[in-house]
C-alpha cells in the first residue's frame, strides 16, 4: 500500500521546521511512502524545495502560483499524489518513524475511509506548568480524555489524519471556504467539516489509532496565557460556527461530552489532588482549567450572537 504524505509551506521563516518534517517522512519504516511538498505561492520556497528535494526518489514538489491557503494547498497535494492513501502533516510537526506503518496497518485490517493518530507535545521552550492536559488541544496536541483507546472518533488533528485517496477526492477534499466563509478569518474547522461530510457519505468517522504518533512543536509564544486565552475564545467561536454551517458535524455532542468530563471528572479529580498534595503548579493548572473553559464559553456565546438567525 502506497501512502502519500502532503506537507505544505508558504514562508522561508519555517523552512528549517519544514525540512525536519520532510525528513521524518522520508525516514519512515513503511516500505512505500511518497512525500508531496507544496510551496504555497512563494517563489523562494519553491526554489529551495526543488534544490533540496527535486532529485530525491519518492518526492514530488508542487508550486502554487499564488498563495491559496493551507486547505487548498492540501487539496492540490492530494490531487498530485499517487498513493492509495493520502496523509497530512504540518510543517511544524515530526512524525514517529512508525507513523505511516501504523496508519497503513489499520487500512489493511479495516474497511474505513480515514485513519488518524495521536499528537504528542514537543515543548520547544519547556513544558509549561500552567497548561492543564485537558486543554492540550489548544496547542495542537491530543488532550487528556480524547479517547479511551483505538476506535472511531469524529476527527483527529489535521497534522495526523489520513484518507483513502479515492474517498478524499470523491468528497472534493477540504472545503476551502472554511476559515474565510462570509469573510470570517477566525473560523476554524476544516477537518471537522470534511469528516462530517465523510460520515454522511460513508457512515464512518475517523478511526483513531494512538500508536500512530506525530510530535507537534509547541513554540514558547503558544504557552503564554494571553495567547492561550485568545486561542480558547476563537475555538469556542469556531465551535458555534461549525454548528451553524455544518449541523451534521456532531459538534454539540462532542463538546457537551468534553464539558461533562471537565465538570464531573477532571475538575473534581484535580481538586482532590490539590487538597491532598498542595503545590503552586497544581493550583495554577486548576485555575487555568476553569479560566480556559470560561474563555471557550465566551467565544461560543459570541458566536451565538454573531450567527443569530443563520
Amino acid at each position: 500500500m502506497r501512502v502519500s504524505v502532503v506537507v505544505c509551506e508558504h514562508t522561508l521563516d519555517r523552512y528549517d521546521d519544514l525540512r525536519e518534517a520532510a525528513e521524518s517522512v522520508l525516514g519512515q519504516t513503511h516500505d512505500d511512502v511518497e512525500l508531496v511538498l507544496v510551496a504555497d505561492g512563494n517563489d523562494r520556497v519553491c526554489v529551495r524545495l526543488r534544490e533540496d528535494y527535486g532529485d530525491r526518489s519518492g518526492v514530488l514538489v508542487h508550486c502554487n502560483e499564488e498563495n491559496v491557503g493551507l486547505l487548498e494547498s492540501r487539496n492540490t497535494g492530494a490531487e498530485a499524489a499517487t498513493g492509495d492513501v493520502v496523509a497530512f502533516l504540518d510543517d511544524d510537526a515530526v512524525a514517529d518513524e512508525g507513523w505511516v506503518a501504523e496508519l497503513a496497518a489499520v487500512y489493511e485490517r479495516r474497511d474505513v475511509p480515514a485513519v488518524g493518530g495521536k499528537m504528542t507535545p514537543a515543548w520547544v521552550a519547556g513544558k509549561p506548568g500552567t497548561l492543564p492536559a485537558e486543554f492540550y488541544w489548544l496547542v495542537g496536541v491530543t488532550h487528556r480524555g480524547f479517547a479511551e483507546g483505538p476506535g472511531e472518533v469524529r476527527n483527529t488533528f489535521g497534522s495526523n489524519i489520513s484518507f483513502r485517496r479515492d474517498a478524499f477526492l470523491e468528497l472534493g477534499g477540504f472545503d476551502t471556504e472554511i476559515g474565510g466563509r462570509q469573510g470570517d478569518a477566525n473560523l476554524q474547522g476544516g477537518e471537522t467539516e470534511l469528516c462530517a461530510r465523510m460520515e454522511a457519505e460513508y457512515g464512518h468517522g475517523v478511526y483513531y489509532t494512538p500508536d500512530a504518533k506525530v510530535a507537534h512543536k509547541v513554540f514558547d509564544y503558544r504557552t503564554e496565557p494571553a495567547w492561550l486565552l485568545d486561542r480558547a475564545f476563537w475555538q469556542g467561536y469556531s465551535k458555534r460556527g461549525m454548528e451553524v454551517l455544518v449541523p451534521e458535524s456532531g459538534s454539540t455532542d462532542a463538546e457537551s461530552d468534553f464539558l461533562g468530563t471537565l465538570l464531573l471528572e477532571s475538575g473534581p479529580d484535580r481538586l482532590c489532588r490539590l487538597v491532598a498534595a498542595p503545590s503552586v503548579e497544581r493550583g495554577l493548572q486548576f485555575v487555568m482549567l476553569w479560566v480556559l473553559t470560561a474563555a471557550v464559553g465566551l467565544g461560543y456565546l459570541y458566536g451565538v450572537v454573531k450567527w443569530w438567525g443563520e
